[in-house]
This record gives C-alpha cells, sequence and structure tokens, in this order.
C-alpha cells in the first residue's frame, strides 16, 4: 500500500498537471503576446500591460484582468463568462463575439470598443456605457445565440 501511494506522489511530482498551477500574469508587461485559442480558465492578469496582445478565441473563464490594460487587444470569440474586468482599461479593444455573461465590469473604462456580437447578459454596466454602446450594438453571438441589444436591453433606455 505504502508502495502504490509514494509511487503516486512521485508521478504527481514528476509529471505535474497543467490544472494543479494557477497561471499568473499578474503585475506584467505582455504588449503584444499571443494567447490566441488558450485555454486560461482562471488566469490572473492582475495589472497586467496587455497592449495589441492576442488573446482571441481564448477560454477566459473565471479569469482576473483587474486593471489591466487592453487597449488595442483582441478577444474576438472568446469566452469572458465570469470574468473580473473591474478597473481594467478597453480602448480600441476587440469584443467581437465575445461571450461577457455574469462578468464584473462596472468601473470600466471603455472607449472604441467592438461589439458586434458580443453577450452582455447579467453585465451590470454604468448607464452612460450601455447608452453609448446601444448606439453600435449588433450581431448576435454565435456561443450563446442571443443578440448584442438584447443582452444589453438597448430597448428600454
Amino acid at each position: 500500500m505504502k508502495f502504490i501511494i509514494l509511487t503516486a506522489l512521485l508521478i504527481v511530482l514528476i509529471f505535474p498537471s497543467r490544472s494543479f498551477a494557477a497561471l499568473d500574469y499578474g503585475k506584467q508587461s505582455l504588449l503584444g503576446a499571443d494567447f490566441s485559442g488558450s485555454d486560461l480558465k482562471g488566469a490572473t492578469f492582475y495589472l497586467t500591460d496587455l497592449q495589441d496582445a492576442n488573446l482571441s478565441e481564448c477560454d477566459l473563464q473565471n479569469a482576473t484582468l483587474y486593471g489591466a490594460k487592453l487597449k488595442d487587444t483582441n478577444l474576438s470569440n472568446s469566452n469572458l463568462r465570469e470574468v473580473t474586468l473591474d478597473s481594467a482599461v478597453l480602448d480600441g479593444t476587440d469584443l467581437s463575439n465575445t461571450n461577457l455573461e455574469d462578468s464584473f465590469a462596472y468601473s470600466t473604462q471603455f472607449e472604441n470598443v467592438k461589439i458586434q456580437g458580443a453577450d452582455f447578459t447579467n453585465v451590470f454596466l454604468p448607464k452612460d456605457v450601455v447608452r453609448k454602446f446601444c448606439e453600435d450594438a449588433s450581431g448576435t453571438n454565435p456561443f450563446t445565440n442571443r443578440e448584442t441589444r438584447e443582452t444589453l436591453d438597448c430597448d428600454y433606455i
């Protein structure tokens, strides 16, 4: 029995699973980094500079992008469900066809953001941001099949 336990422990130490290690990119400069198509569930990008980065087609569910600089960052076709975007700066960011359902983004700065096909279901946004988004909101999210205008409640503003 001891041999089995010792063998299992050695396997875990020698061949660690990626699921045991949290991905922490906090407070780093990742200008122009290419994470496209990556599984980044639960990753931490706390106060990280991701300007011009490619995070398209990524699974970022439950990730933390608190205070991240996302200027001209490509997040298109990504899963940002239940992500913390509080205090992040999104300027020229591409959120096309992105699922942001249940994300926290109240004090996030949005400027020149592409939102065609994005899903904002249950994302609490300031009314001025919603009004601004509703001016350009169009498309249907390919993952949730929800219309962007509907997820922003544009008809009720």
